[in-house]
């Protein structure tokens, strides 16, 4: 089993398309920092987004944030981040969860493996768990900001491969 934690973004929009299925049958089981949690909860999130959060499914195990010593290298990332940051450091997590370009940056430095929803999206479409181009296009209805270049390349990788049906 490896050990997964996950930042706000990719859950997020995981949900907001309908894919959030995808995490459990990947990975079995995901960790968030109670900081994601907290953001996910915000009263400024999509209601959706809220209720998921207010239900966690039992595939999610949240913890509670450690306190750490300041590291000036995650200054500029928000409370979020920085605790998924600092989760995945501290449980020397197989993978970290993660679309913030500067958070991943963070975490490469720090040697961690970070992956994002496309990532995520390319993995499971990989395995037969989802169309690839049907999440993409469900993806492009969000506010998500995607890197064009990588994008077309995985539309073209997987285009034509047929997906099983979710199962949440």
């Amino acid at each position: 089993m490896r050990l997964v934690i996950a930042d706000t973004g990719p859950v997020n929009y995981l949900i907001l398309i309908g894919c959030i299925g995808l995490l459990p049958r990947l990975f079995q089981t995901v960790i968030l920092p109670s900081a994601v949690e907290a953001e996910l909860a915000d009263a400024d999130a999509p209601v959706v987004i809220r209720d998921w959060i207010a239900n966690p499914p039992k595939w999610l195990e949240i913890r509670t944030d450690q306190a750490a010593a300041p590291d000036p290298s995650l200054e500029a990332l928000d409370g979020g981040e920085k605790a998924a940051i600092a989760l995945a450091e501290a449980l020397r997590a197989d993978l970290l969860l993660m679309d913030d370009r500067d958070g991943v940056l963070a975490a490469r430095k720090k040697g961690i493996h970070v992956t994002g929803t496309i990532g995520v999206l390319d993995l499971a479409a990989e395995r037969g768990l989802v169309d690839f181009g049907a999440a993409v296009k469900e993806l492009e209805r969000t506010n998500f900001h995607r890197p064009d270049a990588l994008l077309e390349t995985l539309v073209k990788k997987h285009a034509g491969k047929a997906a099983n049906p979710l199962q949440d």
